[in-house]
């Protein structure tokens, strides 16, 4: 009993803990592990046959009245939580992939060697396999009454304090296996985000979609204006592009005849960290052939709907304290949600003199290469994106920023382009495809002039992608969510780091 008690409060000292204390205590857990094998106990066992788990096993024997207990046997495996001890008899927590259960181990069922050379060196962390029947204790909580257990994994170090939990966050993201360890909303979190992945992908397959794969490793960065991350192929002897984007390739196979398509999968970008920028996410790019924007914007409010209702049951959440309704969706072009907000209306100037001067009347910053969609493109970053609270479309962009979408018919000033912004955060881009291999093949080169002038978020020449377009691509919607910012939506996480399992993290050293 006293060894179990020390352990306790061996757990909760630990995070405060020098390394030479917790070498201390790694050793006591090593002598342990030595004890259970000099007994013929294997400290790290093999399979173990599970019947049952904590929650679904608390739900079924939740009518058991007054200490009654269950005929059937059940057979658990699961992580040591807590080990409360009393004389001939202790209480434990087990956890398992469900959540927390009590189990009861006591002298008289187990027997005294069992329980006192097995049982007394158990552990808080060692991982367990256990017999037993159900029943309810007189303070009304299900426990497992073990009549048999096996060691399957001794935890040669110490967990964090249970009480608190772990809460330092650094921890918590280098260490994710501590963090699902300790904290069961975390494990809760990653369930929704597979059952978010789960509910896009089941809306699309619904909807005749395709989902493909194309490659990660590129001779061109494309798709997107962003940094890409470089490595070298030492057979071929050339440096290749980690990809940014998966547009391009995608296009090319709604030119081959692929009318409906989508790739979900991770994306990197050699850029910034903060909360919603991590170098590598998941993304999800879907294109649609004989569509447009429109239809894109529409297939954007099905999938966020149909995920919400999935996931939480309601298209009406809340995020970080701020109510938030899915149903409820905006429309408006980006010159007229600027003007809205600024009251500049940066389409009616005729030269780039007076787009500056608007803009520095306002206070909005702007480079000297930009033109007058520019200029409006960096006023609606400075002043309107931080007010898009409700899900709101922003319609129209500047073809200047817009080198892959087509052309407004009536203004060729903007393009038929949108983005999707909830919480003053973008979660969607998409628009009609550029699919006219002249023009296309123009505003690469017009990219490649501002590479030259210091942009290196430009677009590179992707001279097959134009003989592709000169093959014919039809008409095509195209669009991208980012599957991150969606899963923190929907899980009212503030960081992308807190639904990223691994997210970057630069080394201690």
């Amino acid at each position: 009993m006293a060894d179990n008690q020390q352990q306790n409060k061996q757990c909760k000292q630990q995070q405060n803990q020098p390394a030479q204390d917790i070498n201390e205590m790694v050793k006591v857990r090593l002598d342990k592990m030595k004890a259970f094998a000099d007994r013929g106990v294997a400290p790290f066992g093999h399979r173990y046959e599970v019947t049952d788990y904590a929650i679904p096993l608390k739900e079924e024997f939740a009518g058991l009245e007054g200490e009654d207990e269950s005929d059937r046997e059940v057979s658990l495996a699961g992580r040591l939580m807590a080990i409360r001890g009393h004389g001939k008899a202790s209480f434990c927590t087990l956890n398992d992939r469900t959540g927390d259960i009590q189990v009861y181990f006591k002298l008289d069922v187990l027997g005294e060697e069992k329980y006192k050379e097995e049982f007394k060196r158990l552990d808080i962390g060692d991982i367990i396999g256990l017999k037993g029947r159900v029943f309810k204790t007189h303070r009304g909580e299900i426990t497992v009454r073990v009549e048999d257990f096996t060691l399957l994994a001794k935890s040669l170090r110490p967990l964090p304090e249970k009480f608190h939990g772990l809460k330092d966050v650094d921890i918590r993201y280098r260490q994710r296996y501590l963090d699902l360890i300790m904290n069961n909303d975390v494990r809760e979190t990653f369930r929704k985000r597979t059952k978010i992945l789960q509910a896009i992908r089941q809306y699309l397959d619904e909807r005749d979609y395709l989902e493909v794969e194309t490659p990660v490793l590129s001779t061109i960065a494309g798709g997107a204006a962003a940094r890409p991350f470089v490595t070298h192929h030492n057979a071929l002897d050339i440096d290749l592009y980690l990809r940014i984007a998966t547009e391009l390739s995608l296009k090319r196979l709604i030119v081959g005849g692929l009318d409906r398509v989508y790739e979900m999968g991770r994306v990197f970008r050699n850029e910034g960290m903060d909360t919603k920028h991590n170098p590598e996410f998941t993304s999800i790019e879907i294109y649609q052939a004989f569509a447009d924007y429109t239809d894109q914007m529409d297939i954007t409010e099905g999938i966020v709907r149909s995920a919400a209702q999935k996931v939480l049951g309601t298209t009406k959440i809340t995020y970080q304290g701020t109510e938030i309704d899915l149903d409820n969706v905006r429309r408006i072009s980006m010159n007229d949600a600027v003007k809205e907000v600024t009251g500049k209306d940066f389409l009616s100037c005729q030269t780039v003199e007076e787009a500056r001067a608007m803009a520095d009347e306002i206070g909005v910053e702007y480079e000297q290469r930009h033109g007058i969609g520019g200029i409006l493109n960096e006023a609606f970053d400075a002043k309107v994106e931080s007010t898009l609270i409700q899900p709101t479309f922003i319609m129209h962009h500047p073809t200047e920023i817009s080198p892959l979408a087509k052309r407004n018919e009536d203004d060729p000033r903007i393009t038929d382009r949108f983005e999707f912004f909830i919480n003053g955060s973008e979660l969607a881009n998409g628009f009609t495809e550029l699919n006219d291999p002249i023009d296309q093949k123009q505003r690469f080169l017009d990219q490649l002039k501002q590479r030259e002038a210091g942009d290196d978020e430009a677009h590179m020449m992707d001279e097959d992608y134009v003989t592709a377009l000169e093959y014919g691509l039809p008409p095509t919607g195209g669009l991208g969510i980012g599957v991150d910012r969606l899963v923190m939506l929907l899980t009212d996480a503030p960081s992308i780091r807190d639904v990223l399992l691994f997210p970057t993290m630069k080394p201690i050293d």
